[in-house]
């Protein structure tokens, strides 16, 4: 659909201090710092937000957080409200990555929560949902993503979704090195649109749908071309300026 935006995000996970951080943002300011479309987002570690989000300000370029905590404030050691985010520059917000689901047992329950804070505070979720390796291969793709996507998104109102990003990420094709094909990929975003459809009427066709799984320079266009996948989550190839630069300008 013509109408919707275009997204490359980069999700830099447990990578970059604060200097390498600051001089791969550098690097993709010159590169793709003043493209318009499509918008890019640059998620790194808490410890480097404050200041990326200060050199990026007079780029295109958007901060995001890997992460945030479902309370504004109180007795919860080591995590991160939301208007610690806003107050830095930070404008989105992944949610719900399978990183956060298997390793600390994040619930859709727990996402959900996450989902609704971060809407009224004002910053953008970035959504995940995907299934594991054996789930497909037992033909449950399609339940499993369903589960994820009306379970994080309950109680949310189409008004509401009009500031959402889903990112469908395969958990069998992150850091593998396998990818689903683009058409496999579409298959599943398709899905993914007519789900959000069902519980949200028309405003799911504004939704933006990322594919996130392997993204790399050499495959990015075949996906980006699907009717359905409206940009990518990027893990590995993000922390490499002229890969993410080149899957960038794929768009």
């Amino acid at each position: 659909m013509a109408g919707r935006i275009k997204i490359v995000a980069g999700n830099w996970k447990m990578n970059k201090t604060s200097p390498e951080a600051v001089k791969l943002a550098r690097g993709l300011i010159v590169n793709i710092g003043r493209l318009e479309h499509p918008r890019v987002i640059l998620c790194p570690p808490y410890t480097a937000l404050s200041e990326l989000a200060n050199i990026l300000k007079d780029s295109n370029i958007y901060i995001g957080a890997q992460n945030m905590y479902a309370a504004e404030s109180g007795a919860f050691t080591g995590e991160i409200a939301p208007s610690m985010l806003l107050t830095i520059g930070v404008t989105y917000v992944i949610l719900g990555h399978s990183e956060r689901r298997e390793y600390f047992s994040e619930t859709d329950t727990i996402v959900n929560d996450k989902i609704k804070l971060a809407l009224k505070s004002g910053l953008i979720p970035i959504v995940c949902v995907g299934e594991k390796l054996e789930q497909r291969e037992e033909g449950q793709t399609e339940e499993v993503v369903a589960g994820q996507i009306d379970g994080s998104l309950a109680g949310l109102s189409a008004d509401d979704m009009d500031e959402v990003v889903i990112a469908y990420e395969p958990i069998w094709a992150i850091g593998t090195g396998k990818t689903a094909t683009p058409e496999m990929a579409q298959e599943v975003h398709r899905f993914v649109r007519d789900r959000l459809k069902a519980g949200f009427g028309e405003t799911a066709e504004k939704v933006p749908i990322l594919y996130g799984g392997s993204v790399k320079p050499e495959n990015a266009a075949g996906l980006f071309s699907q009717p359905d996948i409206d940009g990518g989550l990027v893990g590995g190839a993000s922390l490499k300026v002229e890969d993410f630069a080149k899957i960038v300008k794929s768009v």
